[in-house]
């Protein structure tokens, strides 16, 4: 069944009206409990893309998991990014900056709660974002259950190729394959985009 919204972005045609996600790059990802040394490999082509994005007006939006006792997410992974505990706070080196946005999230996609759907919707002057910018961890993971979310409400979703990753190589793969082949989703390394942004 085809949404209203998918509808709308489909026959829409004007600009991509783009907004960059920002998913998880949190002490406990990056350095802590479930620390990965490939999550910390993307850290600076984030980080170049972002800065890109804020000189172009492009909404930037942190969706970082933030854990409470009890949360379902906690039996399988553990105690990680605990709501009030650094391990739930973003990397020094991609600090938000004033302009930017972010969500929490107890769950895998960043839908959760439904925030984030009410900021996209909101921005540009309400005109809505169209286009949704891929980046952080996991691709098989909390990335994959986000870009879900996003292809059901009628969102294009492009994946920074070389600003995502995952616990394995394998497993990273297998995200990219995943979304490519049920999401549409489209796939572009950092260069490229920051092109895109500036044409």
């Amino acid at each position: 069944m085809t949404s209203s919204r998918s509808y709308k972005l489909t026959e829409d045609k004007a600009p991509p009206r783009y907004v960059v996600l920002v998913t998880d790059m949190l002490y406990d990802f990056i350095f802590g409990k479930l620390k990965s040394k490939r999550a910390k490999a993307i850290v600076p082509n984030i980080r170049t893309l972002l800065d890109q994005a804020r000189k172009n007006r492009i909404p930037v939006i942190y969706c970082n998991d933030e854990h409470n006792q009890g949360d379902p997410e906690l039996l399988l992974w553990g105690a990680h990014a605990m709501k009030g505990t650094k391990g739930s706070g973003v990397i020094q080196d991609l600090s938000p900056k004033r302009n930017d946005k972010i969500v929490t999230k107890t769950a895998y996609s960043a839908f959760d709660g439904g925030r984030l759907d009410r900021i996209l919707r909101e921005s540009y002057k309400r005109k809505g974002a169209t286009s949704l910018i891929m980046t952080g961890i996991h691709t098989h993971i909390c990335i994959k259950h986000s870009v879900y979310d996003a292809f059901v409400r009628g969102y294009d979703t492009i994946i920074a190729i070389d600003a995502v990753n995952a616990f394995t190589r394998k497993d990273h793969l297998f995200g990219l394959e995943y979304m490519k082949k049920h999401y549409r989703s489209k796939f572009m390394n950092i260069a490229s985009i920051i092109d895109m942004m500036n044409d």
